[in-house]
């Protein structure tokens, strides 16, 4: 069974830094898609952060670009999201989601973070990210 346990989250002020870690089990760490997706209060999801297996691609959003990273620890089976210069703006529930590449035609990081997440089959529980002084 495939399982997706997220940690990290946490209640920090406004130019802090968090780092998130999405673990997988019960499936093979290779030709996945992985996205980073939060939902902010009263906005629609918003996919931040991707990596493709297919091409080794990786996207940022623009919303927090330069200022997230994205990462994996393959020995690990986990993926992290490492947040700084953290602002209000940035609190929401944070989920990672992963899905099979070879599931989709168009296989590029960016095109997982656009709209590819919304059909991702497997989601995290999702961790709450709060930042506020």
């Amino acid at each position: 069974q495939l399982l997706l346990v997220e940690s990290g989250g946490g209640l920090v002020q406004p130019g802090s830094s968090l780092t998130l870690s999405c673990t997988l089990s019960g499936l093979a760490f290779e030709n996945l898609a992985i996205a980073w997706v939060r939902q902010a209060p009263g906005k629609e999801r918003e996919g931040v952060s991707c990596f493709s297996d297919s091409d080794s691609s990786e996207y940022t959003a623009d919303s927090v670009k330069g200022r997230f990273t994205i990462s994996r620890d393959s020995a690990k089976k986990t993926w992290y999201l490492q947040m700084k210069d953290l602002k209000p703006e940035d609190t929401g529930l944070y989920y990672c989601a992963v899905d099979d590449i070879t599931r989709f035609r168009i296989r590029t990081a960016q095109v997982m973070c656009d709209y590819q997440y919304l059909s991702f089959g497997s989601w995290g529980q999702g961790t709450q990210v709060t930042v506020s002084s």
